[in-house]
């Protein structure tokens, strides 16, 4: 292209992310133009003092190539430019602007300048073109593809790879190389007005796409100034969603936030979790939900460690419904190809028994590529099925759901062209899944027991907190199960071990929350009794097991203790009951007046109608701290 416009008026303008090549380019097209007789005049922003006498003038018999670098540093002066200074240049003069960002909207808007403009956008370079310079730098085969992961394909992160390599280094991630980090965000990120716009940087960085609600919550100031100066910054690209960053400037940002300051980094990295729980649940329809944990599944999941997770694509124009008649023949008939007769035999069985809990993956025409199964188990479905009598036997072994208690089990997965291998199908598969995670209050256990390969899932669902429980073998192919108790480990525990995991902390092994017991209802009932006895007996109200319940993690918070939690549950539940109820229960536990005695003298009850009260009180308290903690709609 380059070549093709030596000679003619015109302005070819590239704009790509620090260190994707830019400066390197223009050397070229300097070399070209040089050797086809045209004089290259170079000129970089960051040498100039802005202002109209910066510029070089040419003469009108000049044969030359203006290349204008650094041009995000000219913006200032950007209409002069373009409406005074280009119209002054001679008119065979072909003018190269190199710059972060790309034209502005007058640009465009001039259909004069639209004519003679090229736009040039510099991306990262593609996995071929990696492998060439990598191979040309001499670096051994066997690292190819483990910098060209690290880099993306970044031309500046590449050479710096390389040379961290050269001095014998062999990373992993780019968190072990916190100088070549540093190097990068001077290059790739300007400077920072303040602190505020940091953090918005760090929340930019640490999300799937950015709003200023997202902002609101996480960043202190006015979101909509730091928004606006977000969308701003060469390295920040729009979506229908929000803003993301390049995804090597996001990189950057998180390996040296968590380099630099691990403390704030797990704060930033809980309360987004927490805002994006909190996002799923106030979004009405489960489309609409699933298309936000898709989102976050697809740009998260580019970043994982874990091949499972890895490959996940968007869905593209793929959807989930749910099971339609016409539905039943075509998915009998991939499960047949893919897992054989027996399994689509159980197939059949569950779309007749339970039809509600498929779901379908259609393609644009309304034909099933692929379909899930979140199976409701219950005692009653065992005998016909060995993967769901594998996880129902599990479940009754080391913690029977309680009443109102589910047990979810993810039972079938298939996509008709892929099989179990990344696919729209399996994206939307584990964006259900995490979804019925975010929305499940009343789930007892989860477990996954839909897939074949246990060595490419066991790493990724021992990483999300599922352990290897159990397996099954359905037409020769074993299955392995993998569980998680949610009444042990709730979401906000599931999103502790998730962070401690990811910056390399220690953590427990999955399957270890075991070793503690989960309340029967005569047990929780017994031990509301006595937290409220001990509720002025500290030492006391500490040893008690709702302590260790779903309900006290679940509503706890970093700035109170589970005991204060457990405090604030019991007179949250008090303010539930029955006025008349309530009061026997605030002054006899919450804010006691005396004894029982003195307690009944004045309520103006006698002493026995006092105690029937108050065990009334006592049992509907329990019931419903007990509907919070089983999940039940009562609750």
């Amino acid at each position: 292209m380059f070549r093709d416009a030596l000679g003619a008026p015109g302005v070819i303008f590239v704009h790509g992310v620090g260190g994707v090549g830019k400066s390197a380019l223009l050397d070229v097209f300097a070399d070209l133009a040089a050797e086809k007789g045209f004089e290259p005049v170079r000129v970089d922003a960051r040498h100039l003092a802005l202002g109209r006498g910066a510029l070089p003038v040419l003469a009108d018999d000049a044969l030359a190539v203006l290349l204008i670098d650094t041009y995000e540093l000219l913006e200032p002066v950007d209409d002069w430019i373009r409406e005074h200074y280009l119209s002054s240049l001679p008119a065979s003069c072909l003018v190269v602007i190199a710059g972060r960002r790309g034209p502005g909207p007058r640009w465009r808007a001039d259909p004069a300048w639209r004519e003679v403009t090229r736009v040039v956008a510099l991306g990262n370079l593609s996995t071929e073109d990696g492998r060439a310079h990598l191979t040309a730098q001499g670096v051994p085969p066997d690292l190819h593809d483990r910098l060209l992961k690290i880099s993306r394909g970044h031309p500046l992160t590449l050479s710096m790879m390389v040379d961290a390599v050269r001095r014998g280094a062999v990373p992993r991630t780019l968190d072990d190389l916190p100088d070549v980090v540093g190097a990068l965000l001077a290059q790739l990120v300007d400077e920072v007005p303040s602190t505020r716009h940091r953090t918005a940087l760090e929340v930019c960085a640490l999300s799937a796409v950015t709003t200023e609600d997202l902002l609101r919550a996480l960043a202190d100031g006015d979101a909509g100034e730091l928004f606006a100066w977000l969308r701003t910054q060469a390295f920040v690209d729009e979506s229908p969603y929000g803003l993301y960053p390049h995804d090597v400037v996001r990189d950057a940002i998180t390996a040296d936030l968590r380099w630099r300051d691990p403390v704030r980094y797990a704060d930033l990295y809980r309360r987004k979790l927490a805002f994006f729980h909190d996002q799923v649940r106030a979004t009405a329809g489960e489309r609409e939900r699933l298309d936000l944990v898709v989102l976050t599944v697809v740009l998260n999941g580019a970043r994982s460690p874990y091949a499972a997770l890895a490959s996940l694509p968007p869905p593209m124009r793929t959807r989930a419904d749910g099971l339609r008649d016409g539905d039943r023949a075509p998915i009998a008939a991939m499960t047949a190809e893919w897992q054989g007769s027996e399994q689509a035999e159980l197939v059949a069985h569950w779309m007749r028994r339970r039809p509600e809990s498929f779901r379908v993956f259609r393609a644009e025409t309304g034909e099933p590529r692929g379909f899930g199964a979140c199976l409701d188990l219950t005692a009653a479905d065992s005998g016909v099925d060995p993967g769901a009598d594998a996880m129902w036997e599990y479940a009754e072994r080391h913690g029977p759901p309680r009443s109102g208690e589910r047990v979810r089990a993810w039972r079938f997965f298939l996509d008709r062209d892929h099989g179990q291998r990344p696919s729209p199908s399996l994206t939307l598969f584990v964006a259900w899944q995490m979804l019925d995670v975010l929305v499940g209050d009343d789930m007892a256990w989860s477990f996954v027991g839909a897939f074949a390969d246990a060595e490419l899932w066991t790493p990724a669902m021992e990483s999300l907190d599922f352990w290897a429980a159990a397996d099954y073998t359905v037409g020769g192919t074993r299955f392995p199960v993998f569980a998680h108790d949610w009444r042990r480990t709730g979401v906000v525990g599931m999103a502790d071990v998730l962070h401690a995991r990811r910056i390399g902390a220690p953590t427990r092994p999955a399957g270890q929350v075991l070793a503690e017991a989960v309340l029967s209802r005569p047990e929780f009932t017994d031990a509301v009794r006595s937290a409220l006895r001990a509720l002025r007996t500290p030492e006391l109200l500490r040893s008690n097991p709702l302590l260790r319940t779903r309900m006290v993690r679940e509503d706890g918070r970093a700035d109170r203790t589970p005991t204060e939690t457990l405090r604030d549950l019991l007179t949250e539940a008090t303010a539930a009951l029955k006025p008349e109820l309530g009061v026997v229960v605030d002054r006899t536990f919450l804010r006691p007046v005396g004894v029982q005695e003195h307690v009944a003298d004045s309520l103006h009850l006698s002493f026995n109608t006092y105690r029937r009260h108050r065990d009334k009180a006592v049992a509907q308290l329990a019931e419903l701290l007990w509907d919070r903690e089983t999940g039940s709609p009562r609750g």
